[in-house]
């Protein structure tokens, strides 16, 4: 069992879910350009790869790009001043942060949602417990590129043989694997729990708990 000291955690449906924020600024969005509206379910499994995809996948077939550019714009906009009207952290997550505080693990989010929000959200629910947030920005590659995990590492001073990436996605899990840092796959996420075993991750987690459950066999 390694000995991990630091953890990343991915931010939409990881830590947060954020769901029903992301799914009334598409049809908001979707309902302007009088496009269909598309199903919570959609939308989840939209999630995980950028809003940009996010907006892509949701738009009609054979859309303009420039009507995918607006729709984007549109979805910004209302999201920007909506993304905390229903998102919540998921059951237990709080307690599990305030262990992983009070037992001195070092913490950081990594997210491919932008980042205005990513740290606007941080700030909201987990300023008490992490300071490295990293979100999309014209510095690095997005997930599943390795350059935001790598760059948390460095911020927190840390290594990656002490790193456990937790995540909810196809795209966490590959981004772990292109750091070269273990993989712990959450089964409350956008994702079903079978996704994440047929990738390989190296651990699944039902519950916050059992995350505590893999650090304490150390």
């Amino acid at each position: 069992m390694m000995n991990y000291n630091t953890l990343i955690f991915d931010l939409d449906g990881t830590l947060l879910n954020s769901l029903d924020d992301l799914a009334d600024s598409v049809n908001h969005a979707l309902e302007k350009l009088n496009y269909p509206p598309r199903s919570k379910e959609e939308i989840c499994s939209f999630i995980g790869n950028g809003i940009e995809k996010l907006i892509e996948l949701s738009v009609p077939e054979k859309t303009s790009y420039d009507k995918f550019a607006e729709c984007l714009f549109l979805f910004k906009i209302h999201y920007s001043k909506n993304l905390k009207n229903k998102t919540k952290p998921y059951d237990g997550i709080m307690e599990l942060l305030e262990y992983l505080k009070e037992n001195e693990y070092k913490m950081a989010i990594v997210s491919n949602k932008f980042q205005d929000g990513v740290t606007e959200l941080k700030d909201q629910y987990f300023s008490e417990y992490i300071q490295v947030a990293i979100g999309k920005s014209s510095e690095r590659r997005k997930k599943p590129y390795p350059d935001s995990v790598l760059k948390a590492i460095e911020d927190l001073n840390s290594s990656k043989d002490k790193c456990l990436y937790i995540g909810d996605s196809e795209v966490d899990f590959k981004t772990a694997r292109n750091a070269n840092i273990d993989f712990a796959g959450v089964a409350w996420g956008f994702r079903d729990k079978k996704i994440l075993e047929d990738l390989g991750s190296d651990y699944i987690i039902n519950t916050p708990n059992d995350l505590i459950s893999i650090l304490s066999c150390k």
